[in-house]
């Protein structure tokens, strides 16, 4: 019975001695013996019939014995180059080490659908496969059985996809093509190739799209629709009734603001991934960056009657890095500080440079709210895009609900991260951390 290896997923070849194959030595003992015997009876009638002398009969004779029995002999000697010339094309090494060495989960099948070859990735996805088993056992997908049986039937590839549950959801995709494997003396040997591949990051991101349309369709039919209501109103029943004017105008300059904000949020999200694999790589003051974006948000400050305390180094503290981008991360920030946490009455912000001129170590800007603090189960979706905590308090808030989606992008440019802590009725810390760069190597 077959052992399935758990560290390749491949059994090793044992070297197989004349001795495995007593089949084989009849027939050759058979075809020496009937070489010898015509050899003596030619070599008997020109001795007889052609005058051929007796000597050089026997020394023919002897030559032709040697040609019979030398190579048999060396065929013993060399059992493993025999072995080889024995071996199916689907159990050579060569076919062993093409699919191990496949990167992706693959299987090699003979022409009825039984396990030749499997790779590490193979195992660990389907563990019931065994050699020399019908795959259909350890692969039970009727996606998969349908693809295998029409590939065995048309000998053409096939191509399906299947949902694994277990442990985890994945979307998969099976190919199975067809193999004609060419023997070492001619001849080929039929079999099948089955390599899955992982869907499930593809699909993903189709549904984060599908997703991320709904949302924005949705988040700016909202003010849309309230700018076109307000505008009919004001050409109908409110044309002349200066105060209904007034207020339904101040409405309409509050939507358009709020639909103006997420168009903005929108772009500069955009343009965040589209250069996400770019680091920046300009020198920026962190302390003048953090002290700008906390000078232009002051007025703001004053009217939610929140007070911005800092604690940042006199001097300046300098990353590689993108200045408009971290403007944009330290107001969405410290302006999500002001609006949910102003309940608190004060917003600190904080510079730590751990280490400093080691090569080592983070830069951390922390911003601090002393408000009503977030619940634990929403804290590892706060990056989501349109995700709220509170969605009616976040729209009059003038949120978007894509601020902290854009600081986790931007923290990703960086190469840095975002660390979020909160206990409910203590506030909120929300921490951007820079990782220092590499120290260059001494010349």
């Amino acid at each position: 019975m077959a052992t399935n290896l758990p560290t390749t997923g491949i059994e090793p070849q044992t070297e197989r001695r004349p001795e495995a194959h007593p089949d084989r030595w009849p027939d050759r003992l058979r075809r020496s013996a009937v070489v010898l015997l015509g050899g003596l009876l030619g070599l008997s009638a020109a001795v007889v019939l052609g005058g051929l002398s007796p000597s050089f009969a026997s020394l023919v004779f002897l030559c032709i014995v040697a040609a019979a029995l030398v190579p048999w002999r060396l065929r013993q000697d060399m059992p493993a180059s025999e072995d080889r010339i024995g071996l199916r094309p689907a159990e050579t090494p060569v076919a062993q080490a093409l699919v191990s060495g496949m990167p992706e989960a693959a299987v090699l099948l003979d022409r009825a659908g039984r396990v030749l070859q499997f790779n590490l990735a193979a195992s660990q996805l389907a563990p019931a496969l065994r050699r020399n088993e019908l795959a259909l056992f350890a692969l039970r997908s009727p996606e998969i059985i349908a693809a295998l049986r029409q590939a065995i039937s048309t000998r053409e590839p096939q191509r399906a996809m299947y949902v694994d549950r277990v442990p985890i959801e994945r979307w998969m995709e099976v190919i199975v093509t067809p193999l004609a494997l060419p023997a070492a003396f001619g001849g080929t040997e039929s079999c099948l190739m089955m390599t899955f591949h992982d869907q499930t990051p593809l699909r993903r991101a189709e549904e984060m799209r599908a997703d991320f349309v709904a949302n924005a369709s949705h988040e700016l039919r909202t003010p849309l629709a309230a700018l076109s209501g307000f505008i009919d109103t004001l050409q109908g029943q409110a044309k002349d009734d200066p105060k209904a004017r007034e207020r339904f105008l101040g409405i309409m300059h509050a939507q358009a603001t709020r639909m103006a904000r997420l168009i903005d949020d929108l772009l500069s999200l955009s343009r965040v991934e589209l250069s996400a694999h770019v680091r920046p790589d300009a020198q920026v003051d962190l302390v003048s960056v953090v002290r700008q974006v906390i000078d232009g948000l002051e007025p703001l400050a004053k009217e939610r009657g929140v007070t911005i305390a800092t604690q940042l180094p006199d001097t300046p503290v300098v990353i590689a890095g993108d200045q408009e981008e971290l403007l944009r991360l330290f107001e969405n920030l410290i302006e999500n500080g002001l609006k949910y946490g102003a309940s608190g009455g004060r917003v600190v912000v904080a510079l730590n440079d751990d280490q400093p001129g080691e090569g080592t170590g983070e830069t951390r800007v922390s911003v601090r709210d002393f408000g009503p603090g977030i619940a634990p189960e929403h804290l590892p979706r706060l990056t989501e895009r349109f995700y709220r905590v509170d969605v009616v308090d976040s729209r009059a808030q003038g949120g978007t609900g894509l601020g902290l989606s854009l600081v986790k992008h931007i923290l990703n440019r960086h190469r840095g991260r975002l660390l979020i802590e909160s206990v409910p009725g203590q506030g909120a810390t929300f921490t951007a951390a820079f990782p220092h760069p590499k120290a260059s190597p001494l010349p």
